[in-house]
């Protein structure tokens, strides 16, 4: 009797949890739902900023939910620390979360501003979490820049690789002008400033040509073998549709591994999945000889 009564007491309050969940997914909005996992304790949202890019962010629910605040991450450099009571829903993080976005904005349009000006050659397709960039300054030379997260317009810390001569003279230049660095300017104007030089632009042509590794099988180029056909000894061939993500895969690693995941859809030579990154929609051709 006791044992029938605590299987009803349980079954009640799972039921309670599930509908507590659902009701807070539908005050976020199911269109910004990316993944909800079947016991509804793990999900992941895309979120807009005020660029219009998305980011992707993992709430963890714990066992005393909502009595403990859940758990987030994100391809971040960090992530906020989350104010929680009794009272809070999961709007609450989301609003938070857009809160922390803004913050960033200046970090992130850094990042992107090297990206698209200077060439850079490391690190290959970086995660949004990632606040070093290696940059090429021609004749050999590389200059890694960490950027301060909390105030990326500042004079960022910086290594220098190359031949020694070069370099030497390099570093002298950056010691001795340092003082000219201002938050004014853009990253590439202040290098320019210190290394008393122009610095070349993207190498568009050199790095749509670069090799990129498969995000699942960590290789640039697929095995020569036959029975792989056109595509034996080919590179990453399929890029994630994520504007966070961009992970480049093989469409054959790509479709091994959606085949391997229960929750894969195919429609005529079609799978659709999630991304094994962001979580993300794929669709994948696949070839039946493959």
């Amino acid at each position: 009797m006791s044992r029938k009564l605590n299987q009803q007491n349980g079954g009640s309050s799972s039921s309670s949890f599930h509908g507590s969940v659902y009701s807070e997914i539908e005050e976020v909005g199911w269109e910004h739902l990316v993944h909800l996992s079947e016991d509804l304790t793990f999900m992941t949202f895309r979120i807009l900023d005020k660029k219009g890019q998305s980011h992707i962010f993992e709430i963890y629910l714990p066992q005393s939910y909502p009595k403990c605040a859940p758990s987030v991450s994100a391809d971040m450099p960090y992530v906020c620390k989350l104010k929680w009571s009794m009272t809070s829903r999961l709007k609450d993080i989301v609003l938070q979360l857009h809160e922390h976005l803004e913050k960033l904005q200046d970090f992130l349009s850094t990042m992107d501003d090297i990206d698209k000006n200077l060439w850079v050659v490391g690190p290959i397709q970086p995660s949004r979490a990632t606040s070093f960039r290696q940059i090429n300054l021609g004749n050999d030379c590389f200059i890694v820049l960490a950027i301060n997260v909390y105030d990326p317009r500042s004079l960022p810390e910086c290594r220098l690789l190359g031949p020694e001569a070069t370099t030497d003279n390099l570093r002298k230049r950056w010691k001795r002008n340092c003082t000219r660095w201002t938050k004014d300017k853009s990253i590439g104007e202040n290098l320019e400033n210190l290394m008393e030089t122009s610095l070349p632009g993207p190498r568009q042509s050199i790095m749509e040509d670069q090799q990129v590794e498969c995000g699942i099988c960590y290789a640039h180029c697929l095995p020569v073998n036959d029975e792989l056909g056109a595509k034996s000894g080919s590179g990453s061939d399929y890029t994630c549709d994520n504007g966070s993500c961009r992970r480049a895969f093989h469409s054959v690693c790509l479709g091994d591994w959606l085949r391997s995941i229960t929750t894969t859809r195919q429609s005529f030579d079609v799978l659709f999945g999630n991304c094994p990154y962001c979580l993300g929609p794929v669709a994948v051709k696949v070839d039946s000889n493959v």
